[in-house]
């Protein structure tokens, strides 16, 4: 049995073959990491956001150090009890609080399925700058609405603030940084359609609690009393799980590239200029 909840909004790899649908979800999430080893090779890294820890673990294994932060508490004391190695730790941060790093203190930053969670994204990105050395990379991935919401609609994801076209991204992340690459994350259909047949369904579903002049607040409660009406997972038995060559794919099968097939996540890479101090 996990000790951590599952609540949607975080990757645990102990829940991830209970169903298709899942299992997508988290070769999206590995395939983010597995990307993102290019930049952390050797380096100091931050995964900032990093939940229940899996990713932070896997990017340790060729990292020179990597600190994972998170504002939620349970998710840093399950990560310090699952991933923390040598090399590997966790801390709590607080949220609209500067992090408790010095100027220039990493390599790299990773911010994967963060932003859109963030209510001041610009103070968000404005702090990974100041904790990055000059020349240092920032990796951001978050999902792409163009699937996911009708044209002006706020997000049915309840934890989310916003979601981002990749023009939206690209121009709130060249604020701070300069973009050295814009992409997406896709794959062939027999995959990516299990999540794009999801958003159909959702996006549709969650109307009108997601219309674009209703108040935050009834957005919420609306969001919440739906999700009241699903079954809740609690907590997940690892060891009902399918064999994941039932799946026939893994995160290999992820594309990240400028124009994939039936793109799901927007990848940014931005480089923090080398004559930038903070």
């Amino acid at each position: 049995m996990t000790d951590l909840d599952v609540s949607g909004e975080r990757m645990i790899e102990d829940a991830y073959m209970h169903s298709l649908e899942s299992y997508v979800i988290y070769v999206m999430h590995t395939a983010s990491y597995a990307f993102a080893k290019q930049y952390c090779a050797g380096n100091i890294v931050l995964d900032l956001g990093c939940g229940s820890g899996y990713g932070a673990a896997r990017i340790g294994e060729e990292a020179k150090r990597v600190e994972g932060v998170d504002v939620d508490a349970e998710a840093v004391a399950f990560a310090q009890r699952r991933y923390s190695r040598e090399n590997v730790s966790f801390s709590q941060i607080k949220a609209r609080e500067s992090l408790p790093f010095s100027d220039a203190s990493f390599d790299v930053v990773l911010s994967f399925q963060v932003i859109e969670h963030v209510w001041d994204d610009g103070n968000y990105l404005k702090e990974a700058h100041r904790v990055l050395r000059p020349g240092g990379v920032m990796v951001v991935v978050t999902p792409d609405r163009a699937h996911r919401l009708l044209p002006g609609q706020r997000p049915w994801n309840r934890w989310h603030v916003r979601e981002y076209s990749g023009a939206q991204l690209e121009r709130k992340v060249s604020q701070f940084f300069d973009v050295a690459a814009s992409l997406k994350m896709g794959a062939a259909w027999d995959v990516a359609g299990v999540e794009i047949r999801r958003y159909r369904r959702t996006k549709w579903l969650t109307l009108p609690f997601t219309l674009p002049l209703l108040p935050d607040v009834l957005r919420r409660r609306g969001l919440d009393l739906l999700h009241a009406l699903r079954t809740h997972p609690g907590k997940v038995d690892a060891k009902m799980k399918i064999p994941v060559a039932d799946f026939g794919f893994d995160d290999k099968a992820m594309l990240i590239e400028e124009d994939p097939p039936n793109p799901l996540n927007l990848v940014i890479v931005g480089r923090k200029g080398r004559d930038a101090t903070t």
